[in-house]
């Protein structure tokens, strides 16, 4: 009988049945509020370790833009306001992972709550390594979106404190879930950024692009 070992989680979660036709991958959800830098330190991860990033709003966008009728089918709901289910996102991001040559990927924004957390893993069978989470007071995210939209300070704040409770509220849940399992890396997302890259970087060292 396998024994439980109290031990760090290893490092690359080993995948053998899954939907991707048997391919071996590593997942890391990368996780954060609107504003904690998230799309830049992605966009450094896939440059130094050699990562694909998967954003489930750009998938959506693609697939709208595509023209099939899936795309239609998603446009249509978004136009009346209801929500896409998570089996449609998450189809969009199991074919992207099977037709991508890497076994390496960064999803991120995703799973925005605990029903997209729980279809993922369900239909998947894929469950990350990891949680990336950059944690970001609300006070800092919300600077620095305003910073982004000088000028328009009274016209966006509402947004913002919407899309703030809309994380607080949703994303987060999936945040505890992870870290009951010890499967969350939390990131000072307050920090400039070229230290939280230095903090990025020593949680993936383990996957560094191979010299050798």
């Amino acid at each position: 009988m396998g024994t439980v070992v109290d031990a760090a989680p290893a490092v690359v979660a080993e995948v053998t049945e899954n939907m991707l036709g048997g391919k071996k991958v590593t997942v890391v959800f990368v996780l954060g509020g609107p504003g904690s830098g998230k799309g830049t330190q992605c966009a450094n991860i896939v440059e130094h370790f050699g990562f694909t990033h998967l954003s489930a709003g750009d998938l959506l966008r693609a697939e709208i833009k595509s023209g099939s009728e899936n795309g239609t089918m998603i446009e249509n709901m978004i136009k009346e306001g209801k929500i896409v289910p998570s089996e449609v996102t998450i189809k969009l991001l199991q074919e992207a992972m099977i037709k991508s040559e890497n076994d390496k990927f960064l999803i991120d924004g995703f799973p925005r709550n605990e029903e997209n957390r729980a279809a993922f893993e369900n239909v998947t069978k894929i469950s990350p390594a990891f949680v990336l989470f950059f944690d970001c007071s609300e006070e800092d995210m919300e600077k620095r979106l305003l910073g982004r939209n000088q000028g328009r300070v009274d016209d966006n704040i509402e947004t913002i404190k919407k899309r703030f409770k809309t994380f607080v509220d949703s994303t987060l849940p999936v945040i505890e879930h992870y870290n009951s399992k010890d499967k969350v890396k939390k990131i000072d997302a307050a920090k400039p950024i070229p230290e939280v890259f230095e903090d990025v970087k020593a949680i993936f060292a383990p996957y560094s692009l191979k010299a050798e």
